[in-house]
């Protein structure tokens, strides 16, 4: 498992921006960090963004934060 795996990634449509928004609350908690016209560009400059957070996390020396954030639900295999 890749560490950016452990947090929270989710896309959804903003009607304000007329645009997808990501986010990921654990590494950016006051909000969006970018937006797209499709779901799919939007999920993938998202997780070049937690990959860069987590980066320069560790390249300062800090500690990861914990990831804390959960969806509502958990995937049930069919």
């Amino acid at each position: 498992m890749k560490p950016e795996d452990a947090y929270l990634k989710f896309v959804q449509w903003s009607d304000e921006d007329r645009l997808y928004v990501g986010f990921c609350p654990d590494l950016f908690p006051w909000g969006g960090i970018c937006h797209a016209v499709n779901e799919e560009d939007a999920y993938r400059d998202l997780c070049v963004h937690v990959r860069d957070e987590l980066v320069q996390i560790c390249e300062e020396g800090r500690t990861l934060p914990k990831p804390q954030t959960r969806p509502m639900r958990e995937a049930v295999p069919a």
